[in-house]
């Protein structure tokens, strides 16, 4: 390789049309899912786009503290989320999941509430 060549693709990004693997999307799906549980998804997603200029570095910084940090989870899942982080598209893809759990989370929530004022009444009188 010589220097020219070298020099010609010393700043070049690798290529982001690959989907993230199955076990990334996995961890993200079940990140999305708490979010969306907890009801945080607004909050989430606000910090997801503030923090959207500095995911690189927010991977570089939890492969710093992998060591620590995987003493309390996951040793595999933390090193899949850092390297999902590394990615240009990890935030679109994170917020398109919070807003997919969001979806699912109202409409099962809808579903489970009672829909009448019987059911409402038979609720508080078995309580």
């Amino acid at each position: 390789m010589t220097f020219r060549s070298w020099l010609r693709h010393a700043f070049a990004m690798p290529s982001e049309s690959a989907k993230p693997t199955e076990r990334q999307l996995e961890i993200v799906e079940r990140l999305a899912r708490e979010v969306a549980r907890r009801e945080l998804t607004t909050p989430a997603i606000a910090f997801l786009e503030m923090s959207r200029p500095l995911n690189y570095l927010g991977s570089q910084a939890l492969h710093f503290f992998q060591p620590i940090a995987t003493a309390v989870l996951n040793p595999h899942d933390y090193s899949e989320f850092a390297e999902f982080l590394g990615r240009r598209d990890s935030i679109d893809w994170m917020i398109e999941k919070v807003n997919e759990s969001e979806a699912e989370f109202t409409k099962s929530a809808t579903q489970k509430k009672p829909t009448s004022n019987r059911e409402l009444n038979d609720s508080s009188s078995n309580e």
